[in-house]
C-alpha cells in the first residue's frame, strides 16, 4: 500500500511550478479510474516512475478547450503553433497516451485528456490564490484603483471584472467613471486617474499601454437597409447616411479616424446616443447606421435585430489597452486587475482576439 499525494514545487515562482504525479496518476489514466481528486491522490501500487505535469501543460490544455483550436491557443498563450505543439506532444509522450484528436474541430479530448482539465479547473485557482496571497504579503493589501473608460461598451465586461476583482481586493479603494466630458489619458500622468481603459493610445511621459485583446469595428444596419446586402462596406456607402455614435470627440472613435477621415468622407449627418441599446434600436428603426465593437453585438444579431457589417473589405480590426502609469504597474493589486480582466474579457465576449506584439504608441 502506498499513500501519494501531489505536491507543487517552484522553480523560479509559482508560475514555473510543477504538479508532481507519482505513476499512480498513469495507472489511473491507462484504467479509466478517474475517482481520485487533487486533495486525495491515493493507489494501492503504482510503477512506471515519476510523471512531471507542469502547470504551463495544465494551462495549455484549459487554452485548447476554451478556443478550440490550436492556432488560438497558441495566441491565447504567447506561444507559436510549433511551440504549442511540442509541448502538447512531449506530455503526451510522459503520459505514454493521447489527450485530444487531432483531426476534429475543434478538438475533442480523450478521456486522459477530460480527467487532466478536470484536473486543471482543480488545481489552477488554488495556484491564482496563492500567488494573489504572496503578492499581498509581498507588497501589501491597501491601494487606489481609479479607472476610466473611454468606450461606452465597455461597461459590458469590466462591471462584472470590477465585481470579481473586488472580492479578492477588498482593502483597494475602486471607483470607476467614463471619459467622454474631459481627457483621461493626461489625467492618469497627473495621477487623477489610475487606469484607462482605451483603443487610443498617445505616448506620453511614464505611461504603458497593456494590450488587452483586438477587436472588429463593424457597421450595424437594420436588416431592411439596402447596406445590408453587401458584403463590406465602403466609405462613400455612408455618404447619404445618418451616423448614430456616441457623444464623443470624433476623432476617438475608430470609424472616423480609420476609416472616414484618412480618404476625407463626411457621412450625411451624425446623431449621437448615451448607450449601445438605445444605438441598437435607433439603427432598428430605420433611424441611421451605427458603428460599435464586435463584441457588443453579438446578442442583436441571432434574432434579426440588426445586421452586422465589415468596415472595409479586410475589416477594421483595433486593439484596447489599458493603460497605468509605469511606477504602478506592478504593484501587485495593478497587476491582479489586468489579469482579472484579460481573463473575464476572454471568457465573456465572443469575437475578440489575443494580442501578441506590444502598442507602437
Amino acid at each position: 500500500m502506498c499513500s501519494i499525494r501531489p505536491r507543487s514545487q517552484a522553480r523560479t515562482g509559482l508560475k514555473d511550478s510543477y504538479i508532481r504525479i507519482i505513476g499512480c496518476f498513469l495507472n489511473r489514466v491507462k484504467m479509466n479510474r478517474f475517482d481520485s481528486t487533487l486533495s486525495d491522490f491515493e493507489c494501492d501500487s503504482f510503477s512506471g516512475g515519476l510523471i512531471l505535469i507542469e502547470l504551463r501543460h495544465l494551462k495549455t490544455l484549459v487554452a485548447l478547450r476554451d478556443t478550440g483550436s490550436l492556432v488560438e491557443a497558441a495566441d491565447r498563450l504567447f506561444l507559436t503553433q510549433s511551440a504549442l505543439s511540442h509541448q502538447l506532444k512531449d506530455l503526451e509522450d510522459r503520459l505514454d497516451c493521447s489527450l485530444f484528436v487531432r483531426k476534429t474541430k475543434p478538438p475533442s479530448f480523450t478521456s486522459a485528456g477530460r480527467r487532466l482539465l478536470n484536473l486543471a479547473d482543480e488545481v489552477m485557482p488554488m495556484f491564482k490564490l496563492a500567488e494573489r496571497d504572496i503578492a499581498r504579503l509581498a507588497g501589501g493589501e491597501a491601494g487606489r484603483l481609479h479607472i476610466c473608460i473611454e468606450c461606452h461598451s465597455c461597461f459590458q465586461w469590466l462591471v462584472p471584472c470590477i465585481d470579481r476583482y473586488r472580492g479578492n481586493w477588498p482593502e483597494v479603494e475602486l471607483d470607476l467613471t467614463g471619459g467622454f466630458n474631459f481627457a483621461p489619458l493626461p489625467a492618469l500622468v497627473r495621477g487623477d486617474l489610475d487606469l484607462v481603459i482605451t483603443s487610443d493610445p498617445v505616448e506620453l511621459p511614464g505611461i504603458k499601454y497593456v494590450p488587452l485583446f483586438r477587436y472588429e469595428a463593424m457597421l450595424a444596419v437594420d436588416p431592411r437597409h439596402r447596406l445590408a446586402a453587401k458584403s463590406f462596406i465602403e466609405p462613400s456607402d455612408l455618404t447619404d447616411q445618418v451616423l448614430i455614435m456616441y457623444p464623443v470627440d470624433r476623432d476617438r472613435l475608430d470609424i472616423f479616424s480609420r476609416f472616414l477621415d484618412p480618404v476625407n468622407i463626411e457621412p450625411a449627418s451624425v446623431r449621437t446616443a448615451e448607450l449601445t441599446p438605445m444605438m441598437v434600436q435607433l439603427v432598428a428603426s430605420g433611424r441611421g447606421v451605427a458603428s460599435l465593437p464586435n463584441w457588443s453585438l453579438v446578442e442583436y444579431i441571432p434574432n434579426n435585430t440588426i445586421v452586422a457589417k465589415k468596415l472595409g473589405e479586410n475589416g477594421l480590426w483595433a486593439t484596447l489597452y489599458a493603460a497605468v502609469r509605469e511606477d504602478q504597474y506592478a504593484a501587485p493589486f495593478m497587476a491582479d486587475f489586468l489579469a482579472t480582466a484579460n481573463e473575464t474579457c476572454f471568457a465573456n465576449l465572443e469575437g475578440i482576439k489575443s494580442v501578441q506584439e506590444k502598442p507602437e504608441a
